[in-house]
């Protein structure tokens, strides 16, 4: 039986990146050794990451003057490192569900934190509109994609301080202005290589302007300077990445991403939407395009925990939605086919006409 994979994240990532990356770590590039036991400070491994960085500013057009660094730590070490290093007086959060809340928290261990606007009264159903930046804010922190929420935020904003973004989990999904931006960062493990590594791309100049003595490790100039090499960095999950980046280019870029990421939301958004026994939990119009979540309609409600067994007896693997959302979660990045979400619509289908 066919399995697809619509977890949240660790998740689905190409089976060409999968074969590749299983290669190296048996024998690298024919030396005889595992990708897991060479120094990184060998040059074949300084060609992969050079390799990455590179492929990195060409796929999104990063323009001149920005650093793209691979680091440790997760998106969630970031929430703290971004204050750290740009957090003077104040910043300004927009709070869209969990994470967003989570960089909120790590930031006002460094000065004042300017809400500035929520959508958590609606339980993170909508991205909120309407709202001002502090001109006077250090920075505008903005998470673009909230994974179990099944809302995204796909428009580059226009803001009159510096813009951080996360974009862990629609990374590459979508093209973007980075001139637009000054620091954006997201764990790997969603649209872009296995877990353990945390991409940044970050504006040079914006760095080294807070007055309080930044650690080493925490300091993004560090990572700046000697190239994402101040210590070993995590070499299997870059090298996965590089083959990622790989594939996009070969698919046809960015914009063929986007394309595709829409021909599937359009497909299984149409299908609750018309399904009797399914309905969306985000409004319409913020529907994310990677994290489709959908619930049973009230009168459906028992139908749950069956609708669950079915889909996955039927090969839909981690659809079980989040727990603070309930329902069901299909996650769709980059590397789900077509064919995947054509299946689960199936499903759904299939599981209407039986009740």
């Amino acid at each position: 039986m066919k399995k697809y994979n619509f977890g949240a994240g660790p998740s689905i990532l190409p089976q060409e990146v999968m074969k590749a990356t299983a290669e190296a770590c048996v024998d690298f590039q024919g030396m005889g050794l595992s990708l897991m036991e060479i120094s990184h400070r060998t040059k074949e491994f300084q060609a992969v990451m050079d390799e990455a960085q590179a492929l990195f500013k060409e796929l999104l057009d990063i323009p001149e003057g920005y650093s793209v660094l691979f680091v440790g730590g997760g998106a969630s070490l970031e929430f703290c490192m971004v204050p750290y290093n740009l957090l003077e007086k104040k910043a300004a959060y927009l709070n869209t569900g969990v994470w967003a809340k989570k960089a909120m928290k790590e930031a006002k261990l460094f000065g004042e934190v300017v809400e500035v606007a929520s959508s958590a009264d609606a339980n993170y159903t909508f991205i909120p509109k309407d709202y001002e930046i502090p001109a006077d804010a250090d920075y505008f922190h903005i998470t673009t994609n909230n994974t179990i929420y099944g809302t995204e935020l796909r428009k580059d904003l226009d803001s009159p301080v510096t813009l951080v973004a996360d974009m862990s989990s629609d990374i590459f999904s979508r093209p973007i202005d980075v001139s637009k931006y000054g620091l954006i960062y997201g764990g790997a493990q969603k649209n872009l290589s296995m877990a353990g590594v945390t991409f940044i791309i970050v504006k040079d100049e914006i760095l080294g302007k807070v007055s309080r003595p930044i650690p080493t490790m925490i300091d993004y100039r560090t990572h700046v300077d000697k190239g994402s090499m101040f210590n070993t960095p995590p070499v299997v999950p870059i090298f996965c990445a590089l083959q990622t980046l790989k594939w996009i280019k070969a698919q046809g870029g960015v914009k063929e991403m986007e394309r595709r990421a829409i021909e599937r939301a359009e497909l299984l958004y149409g299908e609750i939407d018309r399904n009797k026994i399914f309905r969306g939990t985000a409004v319409p119009e913020d529907r994310s395009l990677m994290n489709i979540c959908f619930v049973m309609n009230d009168e459906y409600k028992d139908l749950e925990a069956d609708f669950l067994k079915f889909a996955t007896e039927r090969g839909m693997s981690g659809i079980k939605g989040h727990r603070s959302v309930g329902g069901f979660r299909a996650s769709c990045y980059n590397a789900m086919p077509i064919e995947g979400v054509q299946a689960l619509v199936q499903c759904m289908k299939d599981f209407e006409a039986l009740h």
